[in-house]
């Protein structure tokens, strides 16, 4: 029987078969030292003369072949013991030896020591970029996680239930990944960017608690903390439930456990605070604050709303006060400026507090009052610097909010040893599409309107309509959106009355989501819940810095699977058979 590395030490003086990848080789003449390696870890063979075919292989051994070998344990010498692995203190003498497999020289690096080689060769070789124990362990540790989480649902009485793959286009916010039906031509399935609709009818069926591990696809831009195509998540939802606070108390305990007994890391606090979404934009710039450091957006506009000072006449005048920023040289400021610009700034005005000095190329411009204002608002002392937004409420918070992170990766004030979470609620139940000059819907049509059918019986102008909440609310952990959850609407009057608001009649409703008004006709009860994303959730718990290291087989930067070479093109028989035809781009 295989004897994995970690088990050996109990094995002393017996005879035991171990199986590996020769992780190293060394010739010292009369004896050939090897580290085998398998996903626990390395043991030392030693291979000596005497057993003649033994040494005669092992003379032939590369780094990456796949062997056998049956040997006793001992103890190693106390000067040639390492305390740098963990079977450092033993060694297997070999008595036969046995090559599996040879292995071509590799074109990737399968250790974490040593040069890194690129991501693009890493993911083209994935297979072997796997061997790293960096990756072994993540997949050791993903794996473990999955464990906590199927274990607290099912001790919280949740029913693990799976849901269709080939599904309806539906408007979650991101583009579908469409599947031609070869039965039906013409028409088209479409990959679930969430179980939302199947969840929902599940309590509608009488499931009082549903969740799963759900695979979700979504054709979007892949960036650091986001993959493309697919990911999954730990979808959730509670019959008989109508507001938000339920389902937020009932997760909460989870995710503190995976922080503090799964991750062995500190929460900045044991309470989790619920921060609406306005104040979020209002004090943080973002929907996604990280609160492990303070850093607010404060509000100047009252302190200038007399100035003379061209460039604060503006709807809104706010600051970021960096604590030690006065340190920054010049350069690093023009830094910052040019990323303030690059997202709709004018440019970035500031001031420098030195030697109980306001030292700033606008502080000419400024009145005693309006600096003595500044001050006292944004609390700033020597050594700190206070930078300035001026433009529409929006923009202000958009681009401090930017800048805010900006400052905090600059200073170094992201601790990964703790994890602050919080809850960002009341979200607008509508927002305006610029792209498209329309009202769209916020998150999804699927969430209940605060104030019910009232308030969109109210809702008049598009004004009115943008001041509708949806019962809506994300958890957020060190800045990264990390769950999205809503009561749930499962009236059918105002299903309808929230899609007429932007223009759709009814036949429009009921052609996309005709079962779900049709099951809500027949007693569905209130409902709830939310799924979080277990990608970001591992990330941040593990310290990666790259969502696509904690998965075993991700896309690249483009969507691009160098490892599979996909997408890529299909015989024209299966797109007749789809009844699909390509149209080629025009030459231009």
């Amino acid at each position: 029987m295989r004897i994995l590395s970690t088990d050996l030490k109990s094995k002393l003086g017996e005879v035991v078969t171990v199986s590996g990848w020769v992780n190293s080789r060394r010739d010292h003449g009369g004896l050939i030292f090897i580290d085998l390696r398998d996903h626990k870890g390395i043991i030392q063979l030693v291979i000596t003369p005497d057993t003649k075919e033994a040494f005669a292989l092992a003379e032939s051994l590369r780094d990456e072949y796949v062997i056998t070998a049956t040997g006793k344990m001992r103890e190693r010498a106390p000067e040639l013991k390492n305390p740098n692995i963990e079977t450092g203190d033993i060694e297997l003498v070999v008595e036969s030896l046995e090559l599996l497999n040879r292995s071509e020289p590799l074109p990737v690096n399968t250790h974490d020591d040593g040069p890194e080689s690129s991501e693009d060769l890493r993911l083209k070789y994935r297979f072997l970029d796997l061997r790293r124990p960096s990756m072994q362990n993540r997949l050791r540790r993903r794996s473990e996680y999955y464990q906590v989480l199927r274990k607290y649902m099912i001790q919280h009485d949740f029913v693990e239930v799976t849901t269709p793959i080939l599904a309806n286009s539906s408007p979650e916010g991101a583009r579908d990944f469409l599947v031609p039906s070869r039965l039906h031509p013409g028409k088209f399935y479409a990959l679930p960017q969430a179980p939302q609709q199947f969840k929902q009818l599940l309590m509608v069926g009488g499931v009082p608690r549903y969740f799963q591990i759900a695979p979700c696809f979504r054709d979007e831009d892949p960036r650091a903390d986001r993959l493309y195509g697919d990911f999954y998540q730990l979808d959730l939802e509670m019959a008989f439930v109508d507001d938000g606070e339920t389902v937020r108390q009932e997760m909460e305990p989870l995710i503190k456990s995976l922080v503090t007994d799964f991750a062995s890391k500190k929460l900045l606090s044991e309470d989790i605070p619920r921060i609406s979404y306005r104040e979020a934009m209002d004090t943080y710039g973002t929907d996604k604050p990280d609160l492990r450091y303070d850093m607010p957006l404060i509000d100047l506009t009252d302190v200038f709303k007399n100035t003379d000072f061209k460039v604060f006449k503006s709807p809104c005048v706010k600051a970021l006060c960096v604590k030690g920023g006065a340190s920054l040289s010049r350069s690093q400021i023009d830094n910052f400026t040019d990323l303030a610009r690059k997202n709709g700034a004018g440019g970035l005005a500031y001031i420098l507090y030195e030697n109980g000095e306001a030292k700033s190329p606008i502080a000419k411009f400024l009145t005693k009052e309006e600096l003595d204002g500044v001050k006292n608002a944004t609390k700033a002392e020597d050594g700190d610097a206070v930078f300035f937004g001026a433009d529409t409420r929006e923009k202000v918070n958009k681009v401090l909010g930017i800048l805010r992170i900006a400052f905090a990766d600059h200073f170094n004030l992201k601790d990964d040893n703790v994890v602050a979470l919080c809850w960002i609620v009341d979200f607008p139940f509508y927002e305006w599409n610029d792209g498209e000059e329309k009202l769209d819907f916020g998150h999804n049509p699927f969430s209940m309107p605060k104030g019910g059918i009232k308030a969109l019986e109210n809702a008049k102008t598009d004004e009115e309509k943008l001041a509708i909440t949806a019962d809506q609310y994300d958890m957020v952990m060190n800045g990264y959106e990390i769950c999205s959850g809503a009561v749930r609407n499962h009236n059918p009057e105002i299903m309808y009355k929230v899609f007429e608001l932007l223009g759709y009649d009814h036949k429009y409703v009921e052609e996309r989501f005709g079962g779900m008004l049709s099951a809500f006709k027949f007693g569905a009860p209130p409902h709830a819940g939310c799924a979080f994303g277990l990608e970001r959730i591992f990330m941040v718990l593990t310290n990666t810095k790259n969502i696509r290291d904690i998965v075993a087989f991700p896309k690249n930067g483009s969507g691009v699977d160098l490892m599979m070479n996909s997408p890529s093109p299909v015989d024209k028989y299966q797109l007749e058979d789809a009844s699909i035809q390509i149209i080629e781009p025009e030459d231009d």
